[in-house]
């Protein structure tokens, strides 16, 4: 039984322990954290929102970013200062967009199918996580994005998502303590939401049960492909026979010591949990989830007392710090657009999404036959990592298939 290493326990990196377990590997997952889950895996928007596939990769997203970066409470924020990785990811971004089509199209279908097989994990492993069908919504407040939404409509359907038009009554209708001008919506039915950590710590839990390694804080500070074994540093040396690297935002540096450039850039998201202790903000906080496409915030209800609120875009390098300037807009767009909602009891946070310049996940293998990726969703790590776990799980099995049966073969070759 080949015995494969894991770099990161977050949403993707448990997933792809449940995928190889599932498969019959041993399997043992590094972390620095103590518990899994505690980086991009906390407190993310919540949603599982194939309707939310559309890559970045536009030129009206270059000249926005642009416009932006002059407004403070602006959805994108961008360190100005000079810095080469900043610069070349934003420069194979740009050289993206001739493929924005064909990439939202395939993120489309990755998200679609990504959704059986979270829900068999959760079944399977017992995970309770907040789940709720509810759908999503996105709502708009400008002609111009409304229009952008329904050319956007025709690649979601290429994909294989139906998503209705809906008018400002209906989508009132939909979510009736939303306040504001709404001019449209568009509604996805087959959307859901949940807790992403309860979720992430619950499949790891119930892994460790089932006999996978979790050595959670334990910091890997080398990993190394020596052709007969790849090599991991953490307090001690432990030699596997593969491993996949899923570090998120680490993953880069991962990739480089093992001969692979694996392009990620953290881009930083914010989100607030915002507490509903009285029956009156629970009454009046939404339980359909949101996308404000002007805002660029997304919204879930999790459970009967908390509402998450999560959004903006920074590009400020490996910066985890909480900057109030980005986090009051969250608050405030709470208190604008659900004024009966109580505020009192907000709880900030941000993490680090692993970005590439496509906006797709690197999901494969690496220069070496040991060496495999699944890192690199965005902000759609939570959507596509059942997908993306069940995609390099195959391809890790094949890998060892493939070469179980050269060995059988050469074996063969010798006794003849």
């Amino acid at each position: 039984m080949p015995h494969i290493a894991i770099l990161g326990a977050g949403i993707t990196g448990v997933t792809t322990a449940y995928s190889l377990h599932k498969r019959g590997f041993d399997v043992t997952v590094y972390d620095r954290q103590r518990y899994a889950a505690m980086e991009t895996s906390f407190a993310n928007g919540g949603q599982l929102s194939a309707s939310n596939a559309e890559v970045w990769n536009q030129w009206s997203t270059v000249l926005k970013g642009i416009k932006w970066m002059l407004q403070q409470d602006a959805p994108l924020s961008v360190n100005p200062r000079p810095q080469w990785h900043k610069v070349s990811w934003m420069a194979e971004f740009l050289a993206n967009i001739p493929r924005y089509k064909a990439n939202t199209i395939a993120t489309t279908k990755l998200a679609v199918a990504a959704r059986s097989g979270l829900l068999e994990m959760a079944d399977h492993a017992g995970v309770d996580f907040d789940f709720t069908p509810a759908g999503i919504l996105h709502f708009y407040k400008a002609q111009k994005d409304l229009d952008h939404a329904r050319r956007v409509n025709g690649l979601l359907r290429q994909g294989g998502l139906e998503r209705v038009e809906l008018t400002p009554e209906e989508v009132l209708a939909k979510e009736p303590t939303l306040r504001g001008d709404i001019l449209g919506g568009f509604w996805t039915e087959s959307d859901s939401t949940g807790d992403i950590h309860k979720f992430t710590i619950g499949l790891a839990d119930w892994l460790k049960r089932q006999g996978v390694t979790f050595r959670l804080g334990h910091a890997v500070t080398d990993v190394a492909d020596d052709g007969d074994a790849v090599t991991i540093t953490a307090q001690d040396e432990t030699r596997f026979d593969g491993v996949v690297v899923a570090a998120g935002v680490g993953s880069r540096g991962f990739a480089r010591k093992l001969g692979d450039r694996v392009n990620v850039y953290p881009v930083k998201g914010y989100s607030i949990t915002v507490n509903l202790p009285d029956a009156v903000s629970q009454a009046n906080a939404p339980t359909v989830s949101l996308l404000d496409d002007k805002a660029k915030i997304v919204t879930s209800r999790l459970g009967a007392d908390r509402f998450r609120i999560a959004g903006t875009a920074e590009f400020n390098g490996e910066n985890r710090d909480i900057r109030n300037d980005r986090v009051q807009p969250l608050v405030k767009w709470c208190e604008t657009h659900f004024p009966e909602v109580s505020t009192e009891s907000v709880v900030p946070w941000a993490g680090l999404r692993p970005m590439m310049p496509n906006m797709m996940p690197r999901v494969g293998r690496g220069r070496s036959e040991r060496v495999f990726y699944n890192t690199g969703h965005g902000h759609l790590g939570w959507t596509l990592s059942a997908a993306t776990a069940d995609l390099i799980g195959g391809t890790v099995a094949e890998a060892y298939r493939s070469t179980q049966q050269s060995v059988a073969g050469t074996n063969q070759l010798k006794t003849q």
